[in-house]
């Protein structure tokens, strides 16, 4: 059983995980958009609303590629997303927090559009990841995650959303039975980050859709700083 990884930003990730594995990707967690009129409707109907549920974004939402984003809010890049909706969470002290681009941000988001998984992998990643394991032959997948610090396996067939976000309430680690590939989520992130020895790993992103940043030597877990 794989514990779950912690990437300090301290040196790159590929340092950190020299000898495990060879490659490691950032996958973006796409944001969320719900039904037009969500909002207002939870309003009129006098529910307290910040955020839909994971039911509801399993059985209402769909998913918005930060690419799509950016051109709703006229940000320059995905570091200048990320550092906006960093800044918006307050997960970044005074000397790195933008709010120019969290107004901006703010200003450009369009309505019923949420944003992505904080702290989890996204349900909207969750099934073409294990589209990604059976492909490989898995039949069951592991899990550990540090805050209760439990762990566990499940039957590959037998995952549904549901019960994989029931596993862990936020940080987990997804891994196959010979620990190949897993998958993280990030602390006070809106990402999932990658770890591979399958030197096809670019081609499985772009075949699963996925919209990610292929870390190099000098990629650090917060990419956006640099």
């Amino acid at each position: 059983m794989l514990d779950y990884i912690w990437i300090d930003d301290k040196t790159s990730i590929l340092n950190q995980i020299k000898g495990q594995y060879k490659y490691a990707s950032i996958i973006t967690n796409p944001f969320i958009q719900m039904p037009q009129g969500w909002y207002n409707n939870k309003k009129i109907s006098g529910h307290e609303f910040t955020y839909p549920t994971n039911e509801e974004i399993i059985e209402y939402g769909k998913p918005v590629l930060w690419s799509q984003i950016l051109k709703q809010t006229e940000l320059e890049n995905l570091r200048s997303l990320a550092l906006a909706m960093k800044t918006y969470i307050s997960a970044l002290n005074k000397f790195y927090a933008r709010f120019d681009l969290m107004e901006k941000f703010k200003l450009g988001l369009q309505e019923d559009v949420y944003l992505p998984n904080e702290d989890k992998i996204s349900q909207f990643l969750f099934p073409t990841i294990i589209e990604v394991f059976k492909s490989k032959g898995i039949t069951k997948i592991q899990y550990s995650e540090p805050i209760y610090d439990t762990s566990g396996e499940i039957l590959i067939d037998d995952i549904t959303i549901q019960n994989f976000y029931e596993m862990a309430p936020s940080e987990i680690i997804v891994t196959d039975e010979t620990n190949d590939t897993v998958f993280l989520s990030v602390y006070d992130s809106f990402i999932t980050l990658m770890l591979s020895n399958d030197k096809n790993t670019k081609e499985i992103i772009i075949s699963a859709g996925w919209e990610a940043i292929e870390c190099n030597e000098d990629t650090m877990i917060n990419w956006y700083l640099n």
